[in-house]
């Protein structure tokens, strides 16, 4: 999906279009479906797991309001790309796969092209990151039906949460914004159907 249908569908943050448009999503796709790279879907990458249509990873990575400084956490590795993305913003990026060898797939694929702020760990997102906690932002690409009190609580101050939320088919992607005094704000911002959020033994 070129940078024009973005923009065409609300896109407009300079520096989510530039890294959307400079980095190599057919990297991050299996082999026999590369050819697909660049159509507005998400693609199997194997174990049950896709990668996010393209327009998705802007919009949400838009919505998530990355600065320089912030310490993001992503929960749903799968291929890397959306960590590789966030990468070009952040000064950090932390993130969770469940599944064994896509956590270490994407730790290898995010290292060899060189994306060497990201740490990817295997585990179990519903418990987020404690020991590196809190974060500035956090981003899930997998749902849950309900958001763990976990998650939000490794949120900082003036921080910004995007998690899709909901049952196999149906699902609002919520916005939850941690003002500086720790108070909650959360919001349904529009429908999105992602590949439910699993936990371990799952």
């Amino acid at each position: 999906m070129s940078p024009e249908h973005l923009e065409d569908r609300g896109i407009r943050d300079p520096d989510v279009l530039r890294i959307l448009r400079t980095t190599p999503r057919e990297l991050f796709v299996p082999e026999e479906v590369r050819e697909f790279s660049y159509e507005d879907r998400p693609l199997a990458i194997g174990y049950g797991a896709t990668i996010s249509q393209p327009f998705i990873v802007a919009f949400m990575t838009q919505l998530l309001k990355v600065e320089r400084s912030s310490r993001v956490l992503e929960i749903g590795t799968g291929s890397g790309y959306q960590a590789a993305i966030l990468s070009q913003l952040a000064q950090r990026v932390y993130s969770i796969e469940i599944v064994p060898e896509l956590a270490e797939a994407a730790r290898e694929r995010l290292h060899r092209l060189g994306y060497t702020n990201v740490k990817v760990r295997q585990g179990d997102g519903y418990e987020g990151w404690p020991e590196e906690a809190p974060f500035d932002r956090i981003l899930l690409t997998a749902a849950p039906e309900e958001l763990a009190d976990t998650l939000v609580e490794q949120l900082a101050p003036n921080g910004r949460l995007i998690a899709p939320v909901g049952g196999a088919k149906q699902q609002k992607l919520l916005l939850v914004e941690k003002d500086r005094a720790g108070k909650i704000k959360t919001r349904p911002v529009t429908t999105v159907l992602f590949i439910p959020m699993r936990r371990p033994g799952c």
